[in-house]
This record gives structure tokens, sequence and C-alpha cells, in this order.
């Protein structure tokens, strides 16, 4: 739920600061992008220099950088730059700000003009937190929206035992995934897709094929898991690899074999999206050992057969599914693509053009047209294939809710 998230933390005046380096490591092995903001108190606890390394980003703490270049730091930016924002630890000072909209620091100022949703974990001794005027501050910082992270029970810094002690940065871990969990349009959505090429064999060192990477259906398979859908990925031979949670990777090798995993698990998703490059036609006799070249004549004739039609099968079993399609084309781009979205019965079908510079096989960007069975038809610029992917999955989205 974090990969590619962006995590804004203000870290302020509290001996709990130590716990922010933790906290930005889970985050970063999560994949999460983590920017920080402190106070000067905060420097007193901990160093910039130590978050700075761990978040892999520059530490703010002033307005300005270097008074006499004028450059500074946008608060503004850093706000909106956010997916969310956390201030952790936040001492009952940091907590009276927020009550009354005190600006007198760079966090302040960041915080106040945030449009992202804003978590605050509270760090301080025990009676502290128990006076009448803290948990008045924590009563408005909520009612202005914001969500409180409970502080733990547990030993203090005084000595003390009681409430007080800032969560712990696998809780804080926790909390954030369980807000992005909330917020993930696919979630419960089983989504099928296919990616890579197929290799045909002729005997058992030689094959045919095409020159898919397999990058499109990856990246499809990446950000539909982000977005909350559990992936079953159909992968032809390709050198690209996926460790991602929600996604289920099924290693094939032939259209056959493609077909078969793909139709035995079409019935139980919500969602099949075919962005394999399969192989038409197939050797009709495969050699059982390899085809010697001087046992030939200058000619080598290869009988081929059909491959079968995985879109075709697909389309005339589907009952509750979405099916999405590709077509790759050279010329009447979107007259072929149109018939072959009728043919195989899909709800919309994807358009590359070969005449696109940048776009089609082993490239990391695409430019791609969307045309739909509602003859609505979406045309978009050169992107990266992971912003490809998303308008693709936006696509899948709006016709799921339609």
């Amino acid at each position: 739920m974090l990969r590619g998230k962006k995590v804004l933390i203000g870290v302020t005046g509290s001996i709990a600061a130590y716990k922010v380096a933790t906290l930005i490591r889970f985050l970063v092995r999560k994949k999460a992008f983590v920017k920080v903001i402190m106070t000067e108190d905060a420097k007193e606890f901990i160093t910039p220099l130590t978050l700075a390394t761990l978040s892999k980003n520059p530490v703010h703490y002033l307005f300005t950088d270097d008074k006499e270049s004028g450059e500074w730091n946008n608060h503004i930016d850093l706000g909106l730059w956010a997916d969310v924002f956390i201030i952790a630890p936040a001492t009952a000072n940091t907590l009276f700000k927020i009550a009354n909209g005190h600006c007198d620091n760079l966090l302040m100022a960041t915080y106040l003009s945030a449009k992202c949703p804003v978590y605050i974990a509270p760090a301080m001794d025990l009676d502290m937190y128990k006076h009448s005027s803290t948990k008045e501050n924590i009563d408005k910082i909520v009612e202005f929206g914001n969500r409180l992270i409970n502080p733990e029970h547990g030993e203090l810094a005084s000595g003390l035992v009681g409430e007080g002690r800032m969560a712990e940065p696998e809780q804080i871990v926790e909390v954030l995934e369980t807000h992005f969990e909330s917020n993930v349009p696919l979630k419960g959505k089983k989504i099928l897709i296919s990616a890579g090429p197929t290799h045909e064999a002729i005997d058992p060192v030689r094959f045919i094929g095409n020159h898919s990477s397999g990058k499109m259906g990856f990246a499809i398979a990446e950000e539909a898991a982000v977005l909350g859908a559990e992936v079953e990925l159909i992968c032809g031979p390709t050198s690209i690899t996926l460790d991602i949670a929600g996604v289920t990777v099924v290693n094939v090798t032939s259209a056959q074999e493609m077909y078969d995993a793909c139709v035995k698990r079409y019935a139980t998703a919500d969602v099949a999206i075919m962005a394999a490059a399969v192989a038409d036609y197939r050797p009709k006799n495969v050699a059982d050992k390899k085809i010697k070249k001087e046992n030939q004549t200058n000619e080598l004739v290869i009988e081929l057969e059909k491959t079968p039609d995985i879109l075709k099968s697909l389309g005339e079993q589907k009952h509750h599914q979405l099916l999405v399609g590709f077509a790759l084309e050279t010329d009447n781009e979107e007259a072929n693509a149109k018939l072959k979205m009728e043919k195989k019965n899909l709800d919309f079908i994807i358009l590359n053009s070969l005449r696109d510079k940048g776009a089609g096989f082993s490239t990391d960007t695409n430019r791609i047209t969307i045309l739909d069975k509602h003859n609505n038809i979406l045309n978009f610029e050169l992107k990266s294939k992971q912003k490809v992917a998303l308008d693709i999955l936006h696509k899948v989205i709006e016709e799921l809710n339609a």
C-alpha cells in the first residue's frame, strides 16, 4: 500500500525523535518516497544528516537555505507534494501551535498549507499529556479533520510509567497502510493480466517468437496492485522480474501454455487485460533433436499451424468480466483495432502504432489510443509505460463504476 506514496514527516523537539530514523527506514523499504521537515529544537535530538541519509532527500528546517542568494524552501510545494503528512513526534508545544494556527517555523507553515490528510503522533510526559490544556488542544486538532495516532502506555523519559510514549514506528506504518488501503479503487478486484512474448519451439534449440519485452504488462500488473487489486500475471519468456505484494506471477513459454493458464483463471477474474504478444502460428511438427544445417538443402520449410486465440476464447466465455485487449498496428490503425474489439467481444482495446517513435516493443515509453465499445476514442501523448498503465487502469475503474 505504501509503494510509490509520498510521505512528508514533520519532526519536533522530543526525545522520541530518535524513533523517526526507524520509521523512515520502514517507509523506504516499502518503496515510499519520504521527505522530512524539522523544527530547530528537533535538531537537538537527531541530526538532519541522519534523516537526510535515510530518506535520500534533503531535510528542511529553515525558510531560506541561503539568505544571500534568496533561495527558499517553498512550504506550499512541500505540502502539495505529499500524499500524507505525519507530524511525529508532536510535542505539547506543537499541539498548541496546530490548535491555534500559530505559525513560527517551516513545519507549521507547511502544515497550514497542506492539502493532504495529516496524522499527528503526540509524545510527551505523562502529566503533560493528561493536562486539560493538552486535551483541549487535541480535541480542537481532531475537530479540524486531523487524525490522531494515540500515544502508548509505557515507560517515559522521566522514568514515569503511563500514557505519552509516542507510537512505535511499526504501528505508525500500519496506520499509514490502513489509510491508503481504504482509498484504493481496485480493492477486492481480481485482475488477470498477460505479458511478454510466447516462444513456439522449432526444435529443442530454436523457436519462433517476437520482440515483446513484457514491460507494458508488468507495468499494468504493478500499478494494479498499488491500486489494491489482486493480480495474476501470466508471463511469457522475459528477463523482467516483479516482486510486489498482490501480484502472483505464472511463468509460461508457449501460446498453448498461456492459453491454458488464462482460461483456467478467467472464470474468477473481474478484469482481464491481455497485453501479451502471443504468436499467431507455431510449427506443426517440432523436432525432438536439433536440426543440423548439414542435413538440410538450401531451403528449410517449416509447416505452421494457428495457435489458440486467447482473446476470442475469453470473449466467448465472458459473463461478468471486463475484457481488455491490445492491438499493435502498422496501417489503418483505428479501423483494424475497432474490428478486433468487435470480433473478440472486448469492452475496450488499447491501440499501439509501430509508426509512433518511442512506442511499441522493448521501449520504456508508449503512446496509446483507447477505443471502447461505446465508440469513444481517447488519445494519449507519449509517456512512460508506468504512466500509460495508470491511464489504462483509470479507464478500467471508469468502466467498472459505470
